[in-house]
């Protein structure tokens, strides 16, 4: 059964040559700080907001990864100015716009190489009445359908068209007004887009079903910067009081608290000492209560999350003694992107436990490889899977295995650095997608990773 669900990604030894290679030699016990980069998915909504004005925007804290540079260089192609003032600094200029290049091979290349690229709709039908992409590329984790973004477009009094052969989208809104729009789903980037849509429309939008994520709040924030009338910030109700222009702003972004997360669950599995430098521990939810549920240890020091070497960790129960259950939902319950974290940590703690995957049907695709390693997990179907600890009774080994997203790949290569013996891990381009450097900044704190750069 495993084999049947892996098989959306299985790779021909062709892609495998195609990318780096991660070699990485388990038992290495670490210690250090661990500085967390920028949200990969705040900065890819902020960067969009870019082209709501002609004036200079200055944003910092902007992670140096592959989503990020592509959708950089996709504003830059757009006719954006972009200055890197230093790493993770940004300034950039959209007062030039190439609507021409909308058009180009080379824009549709780009467009469907990256998600984030989707939510430059929404800013340039509120400034230029008009928006054309390609369907969007991004992690291969089930449907991630783009009805709720188009249903809202129209409500705006956007007129929609899609050319199927192609896979095409086009809109056009001379007149963007107002409305009542309820999201048929609580997506983000679709709350983003409607947000950037909405912002120079004109009366009143309200969007009921918002999503509320940190990131959609600090988008919310900068907008209201840059001049738009936005209310009801942390909350599934948003007022959007349309404006005629925006400014400049400075905007910085939060730290990324999937890498947070994946860092705690690192910490964890190979038994090491970590602290989690500034963290901005308000923003985080439930997560460090999630992980806290593993028998994970974990303090706040000074906006530091400090993780202390632990030999053994247990998964407690419901009050009942019921196995534990963890499941994905909406902000602000526990996000999507650490399940795969989770259900890796759980593999040496204590104990049992049921991860339920309900947002994306394809996220427990690589848990084959897991259980290749030595774990102990059923998968139940394509959303659910019961993890027997082993309570590191028997630890994981070494196996070659590929990284089929971003999440999946890292909880790959914290498995890798907690197992008996090598693993070579394809595909690491996924995870160079969504996390800096990181096998630098893991061998910095003890890590053995070995980079083999592909030819």
């Amino acid at each position: 059964m495993t084999g049947l669900y892996h098989s959306p990604f299985l790779f021909s030894a062709r892609s495998k040559m195609a990318s780096d290679i991660f070699e990485v030699e388990g038992g290495h016990v670490l210690s250090g700080d661990l500085v967390p980069q920028g949200a990969k998915n705040e900065a890819l909504q902020v960067l969009c907001a870019v082209i709501l004005t002609d004036d200079k925007v200055t944003i910092s804290n902007v992670p140096e990864i592959e989503d990020v540079r592509k959708l950089i260089d996709l504003l830059k192609g757009l006719g954006c100015k972009v200055n890197r003032l230093e790493p993770g600094l940004y300034e950039l200029q959209a007062d030039k716009i190439d609507l021409e290049f909308l058009a180009s091979d080379e824009y549709q290349a780009k467009a469907r190489s990256i998600r984030g690229s989707v939510m430059l709709m929404g800013a340039m039908l509120a400034r230029f009445k008009r928006a054309f992409l390609p369907k969007p590329g991004g992690d291969k984790i089930g449907r991630r359908r783009l009805d709720t973004h188009f249903h809202g477009f129209t409500h705006l009094g956007a007129e929609f068209k899609y050319d199927e052969g192609k896979d095409h989208y086009y809109l056009e809104g001379s007149k963007l007004a107002g409305t009542f729009i309820l999201m048929d789903e609580i997506s983000v980037t679709g709350t983003a887009n409607m947000l950037l849509a909405a912002v120079m429309a004109k009366g009143i939008t309200t969007i009921y079903n918002a999503a509320c994520e940190p990131y959609i709040q600090q988008l919310c924030k900068m907008l209201n910067n840059m001049g738009a009338q936005i209310s009801g910030l942390a909350s599934n109700k948003l007022v959007v009081e349309g404006v005629t222009s925006l400014r400049g702003t400075s905007h910085r972004v939060l730290p990324d608290m999937i890498e947070i997360g994946s860092f705690i669950g690192l910490a964890a599995m190979t038994r090491s000492d970590i602290r989690i430098k500034n963290v901005c521990y308000s923003e985080l939810g439930i997560i460090p209560r999630v992980f806290q549920q593993l028998g994970i240890q974990l303090s706040c020091e000074d906006d530091d999350i400090v993780i202390p070497a632990q030999d053994h960790y247990e998964i407690q129960t419901f009050i009942d003694g019921s196995i534990l259950t963890i499941y994905d939902s909406p902000w602000p319950g526990f996000t999507p992107d650490l399940m795969s974290i989770i259900l890796v940590a759980a593999t040496q703690a204590r104990g049992s436990i049921l991860i339920h995957q309900k947002m994306f049907e394809s996220r427990l695709f690589f848990v084959d490889k897991i259980i290749d390693m030595g774990a102990q997990i059923i998968l139940c179907d394509p959303h659910r899977a019961t993890v027997i600890g082993l309570d590191r009774k028997f630890p994981l080994r070494g196996i070659e295995m590929t990284s089929p997203d971003i999440r999946a790949g890292v909880a790959l290569l914290i498995a890798a650095m907690s197992a008996s013996g090598t693993s070579v891990i394809h595909n690491i381009q996924q995870i160079d997608r969504g996390y800096q450097q990181i096998d630098v900044r893991l061998n910095a704190i003890g890590a053995k990773i070995n980079r083999i750069k592909s030819t």
